[in-house]
């Protein structure tokens, strides 16, 4: 797990060189080759220690050495033209294994500025080679920093979905692992970490044995087609223990040369773009298609041992569109190959694409004995769908982990799968799969099938609605006038001057991220980007239909498909069912709806609307916070000082991210984020409170109330949010929010208008409460038309 400390200095480098190497890559090139620099001279050290000699720093690359480049008295240009000559002279440098060498191979010294240099350089002295896990766990916060799509559609996995594949599939310290598509070697750094905590005792000592070692360092290999990525991933290994890590560049899709290289276990999250005119591969794959997807899910599937398994992500396209390729994958995929589909959300790879993906299992030994497929279904994976995902409570990954290994040990054992009922999933048989010859992934299709206690007819939209594609419209075709265009079926975009479109109207966002959002219209609306739905007045009330799919709405933004542009399309949505009842039991319905929805209207309107209001009176005493408030930056704390305990850690001053046990942080405190896009929120807590990277503002209590200051700066919160300063990364400092103005009356006088302001906020919430119970209200009306599904 990576410690503060070490997140805190890799993150000071980043912010040393972000003014003259504006490129991420660029920064992460950087510090990857003063790193390496570094720990040669530590193990050069650690070599004289035992007796040994010099191997890197020695004959004519001695005065290289770190502690000739920063001895007191040299001076900044000499040091600067010492290192950049050193780092173009490395590769010359016979002492240099393979590995170093093509880690400083065309390396150079992208700035001259010496004082950049050595500040740089400070930081990167704090590290020190001593074979702890901790370099790795740095490397990989590095590499964080090159979350953006690759020219093919290179995306970076997030940590939590490497990990649950890697516990789902349980590689073995004996078995051969590969990585078709490495990158940074993630999923290998993940495996290796699974297998040493499968090999741990009581004590926490690893039993495996030197020859283990040995072995199972040679068992784990990763291609990729991109040199900067290779190295990368040479260097991630070797952080964590590999000393010649078996990572080659190498074309899987092209290249011939590795074709009879088989694998136990494969784990990838392949490119999900082809180039334009697609893919060229060689003839050796049983899929025909220039789709990069489906190639790399064909060679996972032909280049596992006969007892192999493979977990693989794939977007949705693998899962159901109805292409040649696709659909002569997924029939050998339920042949011979796939035991389980997991669908995660649509952002988990934010903010980089909102690309919809799942994930495929497959087992050459259980799929041929296994009857069904198993489909599971992660509605949250732990984070918001934001751009900054965001922890939140709601996860799915542990239900769904702990059932998806129940099944697969099921079937291992021969056990009996009639009492299996996942609360997350479902087994579909093969033969229901196959029956309409397009051997459909997609688990809600199949949700259709189960019974339901809903006394109502199930209909697809087709037989009762008019779906069709919204009409493309010209700039020229644009006027102001009073029919709104919606693009995207989000919210009006401009205004059409035709006439010809009238009524109710329900929309389907059609692309991008929320592909797939419902929306209701009551009025004349010009549809250019989105699916519309009409509801046939004799057959269906329109709100009603509406209702119904807003309920689904999960459902429908699975339909998603497409790689870097999701797209909803109006064939997809005139298949959904749902029960319709007769026309007045849908009227009635939705009237019960509307009342619901006027209630929450109201209390949203509350919500929305209240802000805390000081009246300052002109005769009250303007005071700079510093003046009144004990303003301090909140203390860095590691991994190691922090356990379950009382006290809540406010990271950024937004929500408590751990707990830490010292008992030396009580009474009311202010925090102010410190940085991050959220970098001056303003939080208030009335308990102890450790803030590890924010401001903290303790008043006096012969001077305020720390509620009263609370308000005052709430208030003003665009002010503090003014404050941020810096590029990259925003940052509010405390000498900033010290200088702050705040009007203090009497003591009596604030204790009176936080009483007030309290009984308003107390109001608030109960409106926010009647608007959730309203809300659940809503859902039970529709869930009764549903029925138990």
């Amino acid at each position: 797990m990576l410690d503060a400390v070490t997140k805190r200095r890799i993150d000071t480098a980043r912010n040393i060189l972000v003014g003259r190497v504006p490129d991420p890559k660029s920064q992460v090139e950087q510090i990857t080759i003063a790193l390496i620099y570094k720990f040669m001279d530590d193990m050069d050290a650690q070599s004289e220690e035992l007796g040994g000699q010099r191997k890197f720093f020695a004959g004519d690359f001695a005065h290289y050495g770190w502690a000739h480049l920063l001895r007191a008295g040299l001076g900044g240009q000499e040091m600067l033209n010492r290192y950049a000559e050193a780092i173009y002279r490395m590769p010359e440098n016979p002492g240099l294994p393979p590995l170093f060498r093509n880690i400083f191979s065309n390396a150079y010294l992208p700035y001259r500025d010496p004082e950049t240099l050595r500040e740089f350089l400070k930081v990167i002295d704090e590290f020190t080679y001593d074979d702890s896990e901790s370099l790795g766990d740095a490397f990989e916060s590095l590499l964080a920093a090159l979350d953006a799509q690759g020219d093919a559609g290179q995306f970076r996995t997030p940590r939590h979905i490497i990990d649950f594949i890697v516990a789902v599939i349980d590689p073995q310290k004996n078995e051969t692992i590969l990585d078709p598509a490495c990158g940074t070697a993630g999923f290998l750094i993940s495996a290796y970490k699974h297998i040493l905590a499968a090999n741990t005792d009581a004590n926490g000592a690893v039993t495996l044995t030197p020859d283990e070692r040995r072995r199972l360092a040679g068992n784990l290999h990763g291609y990729d087609l991109s040199p900067d990525l290779v190295r990368l991933s040479l260097v991630n290994m070797y952080l964590h223990g590999f000393p010649a890590p078996q990572i080659y560049e190498y074309d899987t899709l092209t290249s011939e040369e590795r074709w009879h290289d088989f694998a136990d276990v494969i784990m990838a999250n392949p490119p999900f773009m082809s180039p334009k005119g697609g893919i060229r591969p060689h003839n050796r794959f049983s899929v025909s298609s220039r789709r990069s997807e489906v190639l790399f899910v064909d060679y996972i599937a032909e280049h596992l041992t006969p007892g192999g398994r493979a977990g693989v992500i794939v977007p949705e396209g693998v899962i159901f569109q109805s292409q040649r390729g696709h659909t002569q994958l997924r029939r050998l995929l339920v042949a011979d190959y796939l035991v389980a589909v997991v669908s995660l959300p649509a952002g988990v790879f934010q903010p980089y694409s909102g690309v919809k993906t799942s994930i495929l299992i497959l087992d050459r030994t259980l799929a041929p004995r296994a009857h069904g497929i198993a489909f599971f279904k992660i509605a949250s994976d732990g984070y918001d769908l934001g751009a900054q995902r965001r922890p939140i409570d709601d996860n799915d990954l542990p239900i769904v982990q702990a059932e998806l290994s129940e099944y697969l040990q099921r079937l291992r054992a021969g056990v009996a799968l009639d009492d299996f009922a996942p609360t997350l999933g479902l087994v579909v048989s093969k033969e229901r799969i196959a029956a309409d010859g397009e051997y459909g992934l997609r688990g809600e299709k199949y949700q259709e099938y189960k019974t339901t206690a809903t006394q109502w007819p199930m209909a697809e939209l087709a037989d009762f609605c008019e779906v069709s594609k919204g009409t493309a419209i010209t700039r020229k075709e644009l006027s102001f006038g009073d029919i709104p265009v919606i693009a995207g079926g989000r919210v009006p975009s401009a205004y059409h001057n035709a006439a010809n479109r009238t009524g109710e109207t329900i929309t389907v966002s059609g692309s991008g991220a929320y592909a797939g959002f419902v929306s209701y219209h009551d009025g004349p609306i010009f549809a250019s980007d989105c699916t519309t739905i009409k509801p046939k007045p004799d057959f269906a009330v329109t709100k009603f239909v509406f209702y119904s799919l807003a309920q689904k709405q999960d459902d429908v933004y699975a339909l998603q498909s497409g790689a870097a542009q999701p797209h909803v399309y109006p064939k997809q949505l005139a298949r959904l069912r749902i029960p319709l009842p007769p026309l007045a039991v849908q009227r009635e319905l939705v009237a019960e709806i509307e009342g619901y929805q006027r209630v929450i209207d109201g209390c949203q309107a509350v919500v929305d609307n209240w802000l805390p209001r000081i009246e300052v009176d002109p005769g009250w005493e303007m005071m700079q916070i510093k003046d009144f408030c004990d303003v301090s930056k909140g203390t860095a704390i590691t991994r190691k000082e922090m356990s379950l305990g009382d006290i809540p850690v406010i990271a950024g001053g937004r929500v408590p991210s751990a707990y830490h046990n010292t008992s030396n942080r009580t009474g009311e405190t202010i925090t102010v984020s410190g940085s991050g896009a959220y970098a001056g929120f303003v939080s208030y807590h009335d308990g102890p409170i450790f803030a590890s990277d924010c401001t903290t503002i303790k008043p006096e209590s012969d001077f305020a109330e720390a509620k009263f200051v609370f308000y005052s700066l709430m208030q003003r919160q665009d002010d503090v949010y003014a404050l941020q300063s810096g590029a990259a990364q925003p940052h509010v400092y405390p000498k900033q929010l010290a200088l702050l103005y705040v009007a203090l009356p009497p003591l009596s006088v604030q204790q009176a208008i936080v009483s007030e302001l309290e009984a308003e906020a107390a109001a608030v919430e109960q409106a926010r409460g009647l608007a959730e119970r309203m809300a659940a209200r809503i859902a039970a009306a529709v869930g009764r038309v549903w029925g138990s599904q």
